[in-house]
């Protein structure tokens, strides 16, 4: 029987009709670099969250179902990637799906959604904190940001200041479980700068990407970076490489958009940019730290 040629990745996240983000910006992502996605929605939303009374149907008791007919098909995946879960009983399903459906070669990353800016998400309570940690223990990368780096590790989402916070922190998520550890939005300087710092445990190598500065902020950009950095490693390319084109590619986006009078709240313009990531890697921004 001959192979087939797409890989597949199953993509857990939350699907909103209006805006881009979660499932609306993975699929058309991944699918640009060459990838098949199969989307289980852990919920529907009419918009994302950041738009007021916005309509939320929950899929929850419809996720099961999916899992077993899945299996039933056979099905195998070259990558398992969630973003958005809605409930601790959301995470508990993932979990049986990375136990169901993982094979040594299945690349699992988690972006461990709780909270941005010091805050832990209006929804969401310890309990998810609590559950959250449990399924970090199951992934080969997880992408947190800087607030869900500190929730995870000891409850408090202000925690770091700095790269050397962040370094310090790594350590004790890798010793959690993950391969690889990327952490996004790190303060890189006084000027509102940030970076994204990385860390591989294979080759025990730290790296970090500067990120360009625009007063603006656009939702969904973390899971569009996430899905780049995912696509980039199934492509062959190496962690630090994988970096370098997430962050140019969202650099990219946010400055197509900048320039236009928009309301923030859809997200970059994705459309626009889609066909950079079929572009040749260009010249590349990372740099290799050392920890002391």
């Amino acid at each position: 029987m001959l192979k087939n040629p797409v890989q597949k990745v199953a993509a857990i996240h939350d699907l909103s009709g209006y805006g881009r983000a979660s499932l609306t910006v993975v699929i058309p992502v991944l699918s640009s670099m060459g990838f098949q996605v199969c989307p289980i929605p852990t919920a529907v939303l009419s918009t994302h969250s950041q738009y007021k009374n916005y309509r939320f149907v929950d899929l929850t008791e419809h996720i099961p179902g999916i899992m077993e007919h899945w299996k039933e098909l056979n099905l195998e995946f070259d990558a398992i990637y969630s973003g958005f879960l809605g409930s601790a009983q959301q995470i508990d399903m993932m979990i049986d799906f990375i136990d169901q459906f993982k094979r040594p070669e299945t690349i699992v990353m988690i972006d461990p959604v709780l909270g941005d800016n010091g805050k832990l998400y209006g929804p969401f309570n310890q309990e998810m904190v609590d559950e959250m940690r449990k399924l970090v223990c199951k992934a080969d990368i997880i992408t947190p940001n800087t607030t869900e780096v500190g929730l995870l590790l000891n409850n408090d989402p202000e925690m770091i200041k700095n790269t050397k916070d962040t370094l310090q922190a790594i350590d004790e998520l890798t010793a959690l479980g993950p391969e690889i550890i990327v952490v996004t939005s790190v303060p890189d300087g006084d000027d509102g700068k940030t970076a994204v710092v990385a860390y591989n445990r294979q080759d025990g190598r730290y790296w970090k990407v500067p990120v360009d500065y625009l007063p603006a902020a656009y939702p969904g950009t973390g899971d569009t970076f996430a899905s780049v950095l995912l696509g980039c490693l199934l492509q062959g390319d190496n962690l630090p490489m994988s970096l370098d084109r997430a962050v140019h590619f969202i650099s990219h986006g946010v400055r197509s958009t900048f320039g236009f009078h928009y309301d923030e709240k859809e997200g970059i313009l994705l459309e626009k940019v889609l066909p950079a990531l079929k572009a040749p890697a260009q010249i590349s921004s990372y740099e290799v730290l050392k920890k002391h």
